[in-house]
């Protein structure tokens, strides 16, 4: 029989010259939330040039720091493994500009200490008196990014791209990502394809920053195309036999039907003119889709080995992350 141990919550907040807002965020944060007894507040500095980090400190939040700036993604990475190693029970990522409130910690990570869920992320449109003022192109990207990733993981999401989230212990260990840019898309497909439950809170979230520019999305051109390779990377892992199997029948099926048309008006015309180069490109088209069809067989036989390696990682984590809350659930 195990003894109680207590709930441990850690928020962490990527930040990148955030200095007239970082200190507002961590003030803001409660201090006191039911189902938790322990909080700690984690500042990760991106290679920030001004007060960001020592404003931080001064908040009494542990600041880890980045030489130069990596990326919101890589400061996030920092932010969860610092987050592990310092025991956290339930991790919550909130932007340092202030553009989400910290008193909706509560509600954001309700859903986990009610054990409904493993991973909750904010919301920003699911309720219309929520919808945040933002440019247009902004909410159509946002829009076409949510049907993207809902196809891609087969769920109902309404926002994936909100920063604003929390994470079980648990959901964090198995959490593989490999972007540098951003993450937000790609930890709803690799938590979504591993079968975590997953929630949506809405919440009200400031559509535009107060102080400065998001450097993710303030150029959307870079910000689709970074975002977009994530995502057809996470498709090609999670998805292979369909990602490179269904573009391999459809261009055998092109060669087969171009193969029966050109034969059929042979045997009317007892000539291939004048479709002659049908020959040709009918054949290409055949062996291109039997080469595709061994490329997704081969393809899902490595996603196969993936899985295996994931389950070694994880155990691997959870072993060089242990606690003594891990310890005293054997």
């Amino acid at each position: 029989m195990s003894e109680q141990t207590a709930t441990k919550l850690v928020i962490i907040i990527p930040a990148l010259n955030e200095q007239y807002t970082i200190v507002d965020v961590i003030d803001n944060i409660p201090r006191q939330i039911a189902g938790i007894d322990v909080i700690d507040v984690v500042v990760i500095d991106d290679g920030s040039t001004d007060k960001t980090a020592k404003l931080a400190s001064a908040a009494n939040a542990h600041v880890v720091h980045h030489p130069r700036p990596l990326g919101v993604g890589a400061a996030f990475h920092t932010g969860l493994s610092c987050a592990l190693e310092r025991g956290a029970d339930i991790i919550v990522n909130i932007d340092g500009d202030g553009q989400f409130n910290p008193h909706d910690i509560p509600e954001l990570i309700a859903p986990i200490v009610q054990g409904k869920a493993w991973f909750v992320t904010c919301t920003r449109f699911a309720k219309p008196d929520f919808i945040p003022d933002m440019p247009v192109i902004k909410r159509w990207g946002n829009k076409w990014m949510v049907y993207l990733i809902n196809f891609i993981t087969s769920q109902r999401f309404t926002d994936v791209s909100c920063g604003f989230r929390a994470y079980t212990r648990d959901a964090a260990l198995r959490l593989i990502l490999f972007g540098h840019f951003t993450y937000t898309q790609e930890s709803l497909i690799d938590l979504a394809q591993k079968g975590i439950p997953i929630t949506e809170v809405p919440l009200k979230v400031r559509g535009r920053r107060q102080h400065g520019r998001s450097r993710v999305a303030d150029n959307l051109w870079r910000y689709g195309i970074k975002s977009a390779s994530i995502i057809f990377r996470a498709a090609r892992d999670y998805h292979p036999l369909t990602f490179f199997g269904l573009p391999g029948l459809l261009v055998f099926l092109l060669g087969v039907v171009g193969g029966v048309f050109l034969l059929i008006h042979w045997l009317n015309t007892g000539q291939t003119y004048p479709y002659r180069s049908l020959v040709q490109v009918s054949g290409i088209f055949i062996i291109v889709g039997v080469l595709l069809g061994f490329l997704a067989m081969l393809a899902d036989m490595q996603h196969r080995n993936r899985l295996l390696i994931e389950k070694i990682v994880y155990l691997a984590r959870k072993k060089a992350y242990a606690t003594k809350h891990d310890i005293a659930e054997f």
